[in-house]
């Protein structure tokens, strides 16, 4: 066998090899990745979620409020004055189209 030959057979061989590791690695992505449009849709959600807070809570209480989306769910964080407003800002968030659910982890502020 001629080196040209060779080259040509190892280059082929390690085409192969690669497409075959490349076509595992493809099945085995993690179902964390978002595709483009449902970042774009979680976005547009937090978005609304925010307004529907600010507009049913007060503009105050939804500042304070972080609102990460994912998939349609959505989860609340931070710190506000009362039980009432948590509430109440997850009730606002709950009625927002395309919400599939909400996770409230608002904490309430301590008054010391």
């Amino acid at each position: 066998m001629n080196l040209s030959r060779r080259t040509v057979l190892s280059a082929a061989l390690a085409a192969l090899g690669a497409g075959v590791l490349g076509a595992c690695a493809s099945n085995s992505e993690p179902e964390t990745k978002r595709t483009t449009g449902e970042f774009t849709n979680d976005a547009a959600l937090t978005a609304k979620v925010k307004s529907a807070i600010a507009t049913d809570v007060g503009a105050r209480t939804a500042a304070a409020i972080n609102i990460e989306t994912y998939r349609g769910t959505v989860q609340l964080t931070g710190f506000v004055g009362s039980r009432e407003q948590a509430d109440r800002a997850e009730a606002a968030a709950k009625k927002v189209e395309g919400v599939r659910s909400v996770k409230n982890d608002v904490r309430i502020k301590s008054s010391s």
